[in-house]
């Protein structure tokens, strides 16, 4: 007999931790199935982490920058110490405290790897290889996240690099690191090794780095990197990689001809759908390994009959980021709860922090985008280090602020901010896209003096108010 739940979701990261606990706050039923950790990629292998990893180096570098701290510094990061902290952020990868939590919302745990056996059925094998029949009489909701993507690349699957995982939990600190990608995993992971004294190597194959950004994010970013002691290589493609029985030194061979070599090479090349093995085809659905699952702006899977089956987070492929994916989840929950509600901020006002030093923040759209889209687009930008706020954080400090306005509406469009903590000025940037502030209402919010966002006075100054 099957068990019958109002609600069974399948992943149990944040996406559908909180598209459960968002339906069984309505005083639904849910069962929550997971086959690894509860708390899912982001609290084990990734955000966390990778955090953990670079926060004490940035810590260090702040003080670097005041005078006084400077002088009473003395010594490297240490290593041993920051990745205990990370252990300790972790929860040394057991999720006990996740399981409390989901318990605490009135959730189901459900252990074991979930697919769907049919409509509104789930069937989910434990690792002992006992099975659970569920049966879901409102909704299914798939959160099962993506994978790292790995290239085709001779050797290269053979020498087994490191991906998030490897990058984020590694116990030891490499000698040597080659890092190929250009993107927010590698150049994050790049600058935490080499602050923990790894010899580090980027190789991109663009032109540049953190290229979906504005031009002068991946400028700075790969100048702050070099500065740190890391070789970034631009405009270089791996054309194959060699390490006999999979450990040992890793050589990699770059389309130039250049032979790069290392103790440890880590794969930051994109990610891809987790949507195979999901027993999708029982109810419709083909699709190819690692192509996500197409949703309407309700979350409901496109091509199955009845509205019953959402994806939420990376699986369906709108938006590859914890907060928005936890955003759908939400909007997925709220629905089957029975509000009428649709997503919209995940395609137009996606905040998002890279936690190098210095640190981006964005939201919305570069201009290159605003302007592809035919837009009437004017830009503003102003220099961070002529704000007193930022002077007084540390004298050596710089960075970029930079608005994209909507001419004809007077609205902002899209905000970039490079430079010390500037993660903690976004909101303010995403409130004002989401919410279509306009300008001559910004006008009047006035910044506190001496913050650093004291920018967003010069920068609507600079635009002529």
């Amino acid at each position: 007999m099957a068990e019958a739940f109002d609600v069974v979701v399948i992943g149990a990261g944040p996406t559908g931790e909180i598209a459960g606990a968002r339906a069984a706050a309505a005083g639904l039923s849910v069962a929550l199935v997971e086959h690894e950790l509860f708390g899912g990629e982001c609290s084990y292998w990734a955000c966390i982490p990778s955090k953990a990893l670079l926060r004490p180096a940035e810590a260090l570098w702040l003080a670097q920058q005041a005078p006084g701290a400077r002088e009473a510094i003395k010594g490297p990061l240490d290593a041993r110490a920051v990745l205990a902290h990370r252990d300790y952020m972790v929860g040394d990868y057991k999720d006990d405290s996740q399981v409390k939590w989901a318990e605490g919302a009135k959730l189901t745990v459900v252990r074991g790897s979930g697919k769907l056996a049919g409509p509104r059925k789930v069937r989910v094998e434990a690792r002992d290889g006992t099975v659970r029949e569920l049966e879901a009489r409102r909704a299914v909701v798939l959160a099962t996240g993506s994978r790292p993507r790995l290239p085709e690349i001779p050797g290269l699957k053979d020498a087994k690099p490191w991906d998030n995982r490897e990058g984020t939990g590694a116990k030891e600190v490499p000698r040597r690191l080659l890092v190929l990608g250009g993107g927010v995993v590698a150049v994050e992971l790049a600058q935490a090794w080499r602050s923990l004294g790894a010899e580090v190597t980027l190789a991109q194959r663009g032109k540049a780095l953190l290229s979906r950004y504005e031009p002068f994010v991946g400028e700075q970013v790969a100048q702050a990197l070099r500065d740190s002691g890391v070789r970034v290589l631009l405009g270089t493609t791996a054309a194959s990689v060699r390490r006999p029985g999979g450990t040992g030194e890793v050589s990699v061979t770059l389309t130039n001809g250049e032979e790069l070599r290392a103790d440890a090479l880590l794969v930051a090349m994109g990610r891809v759908a987790r949507t195979e093995d999901l027993g999708l085809e029982t109810v419709g659905l083909q699709l190819q390994e690692g192509k996500s699952l197409e949703v309407d702006d309700q979350l409901r899977a496109k091509g199955v009959d009845g509205g019953w089956l959402y994806a939420c987070g990376d699986v369906n492929g709108r938006n590859l980021l914890t907060h928005m994916g936890k955003y759908q989840g939400r909007i997925a929950g709220d629905i089957i709860a029975g509000k009428k509600v649709h997503a919209w901020a995940d395609a137009k006002a996606t905040p998002q922090v890279i936690f190098t030093h210095p640190q981006v923040a964005s939201v919305g759209l570069t201009e290159a985008q605003a302007r592809e889209a035919k837009l009437p687009v004017r830009t503003v930008q102003y220099a961070l280090q002529d704000v007193a706020g930022t002077g007084l954080l540390g004298r050596e400090l710089k960075g970029t602020a930079k608005l994209v306005v909507d001419e004809k509406r007077r609205i902002i469009l899209g905000a970039t901010f490079t430079g010390p903590e500037v993660g903690e000025m976004l909101h303010a940037a995403t409130i004002a896209v989401a919410g279509e502030v306009p300008l001559d209402t910004l006008w009047h919010a006035v910044p506190s003096f001496p913050t650093m966002s004291e920018v967003w006075l010069r920068l609507l100054e600079t635009y002529g108010l």
